[in-house]
């Protein structure tokens, strides 16, 4: 018996060694194929006319919007321009609430460019980019928009995309083609981060 309690513990070590190595091989596996899944899909535009655009937030200056958010309020209004959204949907809050709202800044902005006040919706509440799909569905619902484009910068376009279709909504892709994000300096750490979180979010879908 005193032999067979080490021979036990050592097998069962090997084992768990095991399948934590399988594990961490198939993580790494499966981050691999997602950087390259997201670095193909920022490339494409499903081109599509939809009932409304959804802009994911990002940061603000003050009462402006961060020259990152500036570039996704810019091609939603393009699209709106060129007759493929009818409506914008803004979405994001703040930290701050002394400060204005990241989709009340966006709202401004679009105003300024010539979008009437009335297509544009606010969502001045979420903080993560779950929670502006979210609460842009709930929006949608509420004004019986049924087809959207997503719009943010190419490396955010395929988390966005999955998180829509979980949501349920019939969304199509379209990142801006004027991302500050155009150096590897700058996309590497942004590629990493949406992996990162893409693949979090892929494993747990099934928990949702």
């Amino acid at each position: 018996m005193s032999e067979s309690k080490p021979n036990q513990r050592r097998l069962y070590t090997r084992l768990t060694v095991r399948v934590v190595l399988t594990l961490m091989i198939a993580y790494v596996a499966l981050f691999a194929f997602s950087a390259y899944t997201i670095w193909t899909f920022g490339q494409k535009n499903e081109v599509a006319t939809t009932d409304a655009a959804i802009v994911l937030g990002a940061a603000t200056e003050q009462d402006q919007p961060s020259p990152v958010f500036r570039e996704r309020i810019r091609h939603a209004i393009w699209l709106y321009e060129q007759g493929l959204v009818s409506k914008i949907i803004f979405t994001g809050g703040t930290d701050d609430p002394s400060q204005p709202t990241e989709a009340a800044v966006a709202r401004q902005y679009a105003i300024s460019q010539g979008v009437k006040a009335d297509d544009i919706f606010t969502d001045t509440t979420s903080r993560w980019t779950t929670e502006n799909i979210q609460h842009a569905a709930q929006i949608a619902e509420q004004h019986h928009l049924k087809t959207f484009t997503t719009v943010s910068d190419p490396l955010h376009m395929k988390r966005a995309k999955l998180i829509a279709e979980t949501e349920g909504l019939k969304a199509y892709s379209s990142p801006t083609t004027t991302s500050v994000y155009t150096s590897l300096s700058t996309q590497i750490p942004f590629l990493l981060r949406e992996t990162f979180l893409y693949t979090v979010y892929l494993v747990t879908i099934p928990f949702r």
